[in-house]
C-alpha cells in the first residue's frame, strides 16, 4: 500500500507541473461559473429552479471536457517513462507492476478530483451566493460531481491501456484523441444513424439501452439527464427518464465497469511489456 501511494504522489507531484492541465482546469472553471451566470436569466420563463438548469449545461460541458483532461492526464503514464528512460529505474523499484498502474491511476485521479471539485465547487458557490439554499435540485448537483469524478476515472483507466499498448509517445497521443473523438463525438451521431436507417424494425428499447451503456458518455448523460423528471424535462429526455433506481444502477455500474475492465487490461498488457 505504501508503494501504491508513494507512486500516486509522484503522480500528483507531476501533474501539478502540468501547465495544460492547470489550463484546462481554469476553462472548466471559467466555464462552469459563466454557466452560472448565463443560467440565471431564463429562470422565470421556463420556471425551473437555477440548480437544475446548471446541472443541465454542466453536464453537457462535462462530457466535453473531463474525457479530455483525463486522457491529457494518462496516456503518457508508462510510454512516457520509457521514452524518457525511467521505465527501468522504475521496475528497477521493489514494486510490482501492478502497483505501479494502480498508483499511477490512484494520483491521476486524486488530480482529476481536484479540477473537477474547484470547477464545480466554484459554480456551486456562485449558485449559493446568488440563490441561497434554495435555489434548487442539490442533490442533483451533488450527484453530478460524483459522476463526473467517475466518468473521468474511465478515460484515466482508458489512457492508461493506451499507454502501455503503444511504443511512442506521439502513437499514444493520436489514440488519445481518436478514443475522445469515437466516444464523445461519432459514437452518438453513428448510433443515430442506425437507428435512422433501422426505423425500428429490429433495434428495440433494450438493445438500444445496451447500445448507449457501451459508451461512457452516454451512460453518464442518462444518469445525470434521464433519471429527473424535471431536469428530463429542461434537458429534452423526457421520452428515457426513468423513476425507477435500477436504471440508475444499471448506469452507475456500466461506468464502474469502464473503469475496472481498462484497468486489468492495463495489468495484463503491462506484466507482459518488455521495458
Amino acid at each position: 500500500m505504501k508503494a501504491i501511494l508513494r507512486m500516486a504522489m509522484q503522480e500528483v507531484r507531476a501533474g501539478i507541473r502540468n501547465r495544460l492541465v492547470l489550463a484546462t482546469t481554469l476553462v472548466l472553471a471559467a466555464l462552469a461559473v459563466s454557466i452560472v451566470f448565463l443560467g440565471s436569466a431564463p429562470v422565470g420563463v421556463v420556471d425551473a429552479d437555477p440548480v437544475s438548469l446548471t446541472v443541465v449545461s454542466l453536464a453537457s460541458l462535462t462530457i466535453f471536457l473531463v474525457p479530455l483532461l483525463a486522457l491529457m492526464l494518462s496516456f503518457d503514464t508508462v510510454v512516457g517513462e520509457a521514452e524518457r528512460g525511467t521505465l527501468l529505474l522504475l521496475l528497477s523499484y521493489p514494486v510490482t507492476r501492478w502497483q505501479i498502474v494502480a498508483g499511477k491511476f490512484l494520483g491521476q485521479s486524486v488530480i482529476l478530483v481536484i479540477a473537477t471539485l474547484l470547477g464545480f465547487g466554484a459554480a456551486g458557490l456562485l449558485l449559493l451566493l446568488q440563490h441561497g439554499s434554495d435555489a434548487g435540485d442539490w442533490p442533483a448537483f451533488i450527484r453530478l460531481i460524483a459522476s463526473s469524478i467517475l466518468l473521468g476515472a474511465v478515460f484515466i483507466a482508458i489512457g492508461g491501456l493506451v499507454s502501455v499498448t503503444v511504443r511512442e509517445r506521439a502513437t499514444a497521443a493520436g489514440a488519445a484523441v481518436g478514443i475522445w473523438l469515437v466516444f464523445v463525438l461519432l459514437y452518438d451521431g453513428a448510433l443515430l444513424a442506425l437507428l435512422v436507417a433501422d426505423q425500428g424494425r429490429f433495434i428495440g428499447t433494450a438493445t438500444l439501452d445496451a447500445l448507449l451503456l457501451l459508451n461512457p458518455t452516454d451512460a453518464y448523460r442518462l444518469y445525470n439527464l434521464a433519471s429527473d423528471p424535471r431536469i428530463a424535462m429542461l434537458s429534452g429526455l423526457t421520452g428515457t427518464a426513468t423513476a425507477e433506481g435500477g436504471s440508475n444502477a444499471q448506469q452507475l455500474l456500466a461506468l464502474l465497469a469502464w473503469v475496472v475492465a481498462p484497468l486489468a487490461l492495463t495489468v495484463r498488457v503491462f506484466s507482459r511489456r518488455q521495458p
